[in-house]
């Protein structure tokens, strides 16, 4: 880091502004003595000012901290590679915000069946009984997957384990079978 070159740098997006050193003190809360000495290369601002300042100044942080400017067709180039990396990310997000919503009406509307199989008392009757459990397995899978999907969104995890969770989700259910089965044997 070239604190020269920084100076330089501060000095030269200063004057485009056609501002003193004094404004350019006043606005960020220190003394025209400091701005002095940054443009002078003899300190370096805190780093909150140097954030502010390339807010200010419109510029990179990364610009400043190199006491440079970009060239302007990398500037170009970077920005429209920078939004289409956007609207991609944009897009998936879209498509499982889609598949989250559809997952959590399909979870909803299984409980809400089971809920009513249980008010009715209606798991006498087998099959009732079994359609209260398939309500069951239905909302938990997808209940998994919501959550498999959440954990994909913040880079938790990536579509190799997506078979490891409906394993598990098998699993559980089965073996949550298999207890129940149990303990209506043994009563």
């Amino acid at each position: 880091m070239d604190q020269i070159k920084i100076g330089a740098l501060l000095k030269e997006l200063r004057k485009e502004r056609k501002l003193t050193q004094e404004e350019i003190a006043g606005k960020f809360g220190v003394s025209q003595r400091s701005v002095s000495r940054w443009e002078n290369g003899n300190t370096m601002p805190d780093i909150s000012i140097l954030i502010e300042l390339a807010d200010f100044y419109d510029v990179d942080l990364r610009e400043i901290l190199k006491g440079e400017r970009k060239a302007e067709n990398m500037d170009a180039d970077l920005k429209e590679t920078l939004e289409m990396v956007s609207d991609y990310t944009n897009e998936e997000k879209k498509k499982i915000a889609r598949s989250l919503i559809v997952k959590t009406v399909v979870t909803a509307l299984a409980f809400v069946l089971l809920g009513i199989i249980i008010l009715l008392r209606l798991e006498s009757n087998f099959w009732w009984n079994q359609t209260a459990e398939l309500c069951l397995i239905l909302g938990i899978t997808y209940q998994v997957f919501n959550i498999f999907e959440l954990l994909q969104l913040t880079g938790k995890t990536g579509r190799k384990n997506e078979g490891k969770y409906i394993a598990i989700t098998i699993i559980v259910f089965m073996a949550l079978n298999i207890l129940t089965m149990a303990v209506e044997y043994f009563r």
